[in-house]
């Protein structure tokens, strides 16, 4: 084991699939000698050269096209649009194209390539380079959405992304790039479309992704230490595809179900979980699912405004309190 930042975790994983697989490209605005505008692809250029580790022009539909094409073409790309907010401007090729390609084509033609991109609020950015945008990838069906919140998991389900045949939408939260964690040495690839059960509780279930999945663990120590309230946390990694299998059987232990969503509160994706749930566990359930979420505004650039927008420890735990009352 090697204790790396999730930034390092990110090159790792790409130089990983480079090294192995000489049809992996990647391509992007930076992310060459500049090693990336979040430090994500530090020493990639020098490893593997101009030829595989490509800048582009400022334009999200240039590199999305690209990607694409090369994908037709045999290649296995990995894209970076460098704000997940971005993704607006190349939906098209993404939504349209990409997403239905195979499906259009009767299976002739694959395209197996990753859209990496920084998502997700948390450093006043301002509500352009803010946003937390994995639901409408979640509701474009050809497309597989990832979104890790350890770098182990950065690691092994990159690697997991780059090998598949489909198309995956990789979203790195840009406020977890500083943190650290131990990541397996030598080649580590994971599987797509499994949750994580990162603690057992009896009284209820937290299902939580990429950045509230470290305020949904240590709002349930919190519950655990000051009100004896014991949560099971569920890390989901991926939302498609969905590991409806592990989430459902934690609920039917615990009888309920809270989900922490960055997303804004409509049509996030705590929404769909909350239905499968109702549908599935109706009668195991012990109270209302309950969602903690964003309201569906804007994200204020202001800090404290932001901060109160997004869900945080606090409001996880006096949500939780009033759910189990």
């Amino acid at each position: 084991m090697a204790e790396l930042t999730y930034r390092e975790a990110v090159a790792e994983g790409i130089a990983q699939e480079m090294a192995r697989d000489d049809r992996v490209v990647f391509l992007g605005e930076d992310v060459a000698a500049a090693g990336g505008v979040f430090k994500t692809t530090v020493g990639l250029l020098e490893k593997f050269g101009p030829d595989r580790v490509k800048d582009t022009p400022i334009s999200e539909q240039a590199i999305v096209g690209a990607a694409m094409g090369a994908a037709m073409t045999g290649l296995r790309p990995i894209a970076e649009i460098m704000f997940s907010d971005f993704l607006a401007v190349c939906w098209d090729l993404i939504a349209n194209e990409i997403a239905k390609t195979r499906y259009m084509t009767g299976g002739q033609v694959s395209l197996p390539l990753v859209i990496r991109t920084a998502n997700g609020g948390g450093g006043s950015f301002g509500a352009q380079h803010s946003q937390s945008v994995e639901n409408w990838a979640m509701a474009v069906p050809g497309l597989k959405v990832v979104a890790p919140s350890t770098p182990a998991d950065v690691k092994g389900l990159l690697a997991a992304a780059i090998r598949d045949p489909d198309p995956v939408i990789f979203f790195e939260h840009k406020f977890m790039m500083a943190t650290k964690g131990d990541v397996p040495d030598g080649e580590h690839v994971d599987r797509l479309g499994t949750a994580k059960i990162i603690r057992e509780g009896s009284d209820l279930t937290i299902a939580a992704l990429a950045a509230m999945v470290p305020k949904a663990l240590e709002a349930a120590d919190r519950l655990s230490s000051e009100d004896g309230v014991q949560a099971t946390v569920v890390d989901l990694r991926s939302l498609v595809p969905l590991d409806t299998a592990t989430i459902l059987d934690a609920v039917r232990k615990t009888g309920r179900l809270v989900t922490v969503e960055e997303n804004p509160r409509l049509c996030g994706w705590g929404a769909e979980l909350a239905a499968i749930a109702a549908e599935e566990c109706f009668f195991d359930l012990d109270g209302p699912i309950v969602r903690i979420t964003t309201p569906h505004v804007p994200l204020p650039c202001a800090g404290e405004l932001e901060s109160l927008a997004l869900p945080s420890v606090d409001r996880i735990v006096e949500t939780v309190r009033k759910t189990v009352d």
